[in-house]
């Protein structure tokens, strides 16, 4: 699961990339401060509680397992997991981000970063847009104090800079294609479009939406020979839709005078989701969390001082890290980590799957409770899941195990949402 973190320079992504991350890179009052793409994991709850509750309940039931009592470090979780953390059945688990640099007006003609920050995208199994809602930038990117450019006019040019790149690709040989369809039809079209644009994670079903949108908008364009930039730019636009779904972080809304209410509605009518933060001020809590400072939740408003804390941060640090609590609360949608969290499994319709070794005890080789909490797309089938786990498994299936009720299902068997399983294989 990657997703990318784009918009013009100067917008706060990367700051927002460090507030995910708490990885360091640079950040600077300037166009194009990140030249090459910082990459690097955030850490989103799930939003149902980790099977681990379930299990505790069965080891509880039948003697095996003691009742979790307040001095419990992690409130009653009892998974192991190789990668994130549970605490209080809340499992955490991790999402790849790409901080890519800033995008101007011209990129798909090589202006800034060019097609360089365009190719950094192809990854990308979603975007999130950072815009700047204070009015302090241009359209570039550079600091104007104040009347700088609108959110709508933001989002707008990145999508007619990722049309006109894919364009792009597409239109490469075009006209070979063209004649080729005067004898093969619309396999001549497929077979180009799947050759130019299996580089950027094109399937065949990005393919045949893309084809069918040019039928739809230009009924009367059947002659594929005839197809010009309007047919492309078709093309472009509907590949664009179905492979970069994208949200929006309205960014420096402590410092708020743009209206967002156009761009809300353009986004939520595709899908996708605006919500209000400032990357500043989340990225001061998290440092203060790592400091051990507070008690913060990343997705949280609030936090509570640590004894650290309480002994270290003077009168008026408290007062300023309230003061960004409660920016943080009054604007709906859970921050950064609430953006990238509905994207995952609202948007992109991701589930979690939970492999084991042992259905009855719920562990692996090694003794250690669902150490593995997988995100995977709904609809995704026992063997689809082996081969996320590992290749061997996938190609050796034989049958997998449904952990809660013992039931053997096929490799056709769509998992559901927090399904724990035990997939045998031949060796």
């Amino acid at each position: 699961m990657r997703i990318g973190l784009v918009g013009k320079p100067n917008v706060g992504k990367s700051t927002a990339f460090s507030a995910l991350t708490e990885m360091p890179v640079d950040i600077a009052n300037y166009p194009f401060t990140t030249i090459e793409p910082n990459v690097g994991v955030t850490w989103i709850p799930l939003p149902s509680p980790c099977a681990c509750s379930e299990l505790r309940d069965r080891r509880e039931s039948s003697g095996r397992l003691d009742i979790s009592g307040p001095d419990d470090d992690r409130k009653g979780s009892i998974c192991s997991p190789n990668t994130g953390s549970c605490s209080g059945f809340k499992r955490l688990v991790p999402v790849t981000l790409v901080d890519v640099a800033g995008l101007v007006p011209g990129a798909h003609e090589g202006r800034g970063r060019g097609n360089q920050f365009l190719s950094d995208l192809s990854r990308c199994d979603a975007l999130i847009q950072v815009v700047d809602v204070s009015g302090t930038t241009d359209l570039e990117g550079n600091p104007v104090g104040s009347g700088g450019s609108e959110p709508i006019e933001e989002h707008r040019f990145l999508l007619s800079e990722l049309d006109l790149w894919i364009m792009g690709i597409i239109g490469n040989g075009w006209d070979r294609v063209s004649r080729r369809a005067q004898a093969e039809g619309n396999r001549a079209v497929q077979e180009h479009l799947m050759d130019r644009l299996t580089g950027i994670g094109a399937k065949d079903i990005h393919i045949s939406v893309a084809l069918s949108s040019v039928q739809r908008e230009y009924p009367d364009s059947q002659d594929i020979t005839s197809w010009g930039d309007d047919q492309l730019r078709t093309i472009a636009s509907s590949i664009r839709k179905s492979m970069f779904p994208i949200s929006i972080a309205a960014n420096k809304a402590d410092n708020q005078i743009h209206s967002c209410t156009e761009l809300e509605s353009e986004i939520e009518s595709s899908g996708g989701r605006v919500i209000f933060t400032s990357a500043e001020a989340e990225l001061a809590l998290r440092r203060a969390s790592s400091s051990g400072m507070i008690v913060y939740q990343p997705g949280d408003s609030d936090f509570s001082l640590t004894e650290v804390g309480e002994d270290t941060l003077s009168e008026r640090q408290r007062e300023a890290l309230g003061s960004i609590s409660n920016s943080i609360s009054s604007w709906r949608g859970g921050g950064l980590v609430g953006l990238i969290s509905d994207m995952v499994f609202r948007q992109l319709s991701r589930v979690v799957c939970y492999p084991v070794q042992d259905e009855t005890h719920w562990v692996d080789g090694d003794g250690r409770s669902l150490p593995d909490a997988i995100l995977v797309p709904a609809g995704t089938t026992a063997k689809g899941l082996a081969y996320r786990v590992h290749s061997d498994l996938g190609e050796g299936f034989v049958r997998a195990i449904d952990a809660r009720t013992g039931r053997v299902i096929g490799g056709d068997h769509e998992l559901s949402d927090g399904a724990v399983v035990s997939i045998l294989a031949k060796t």
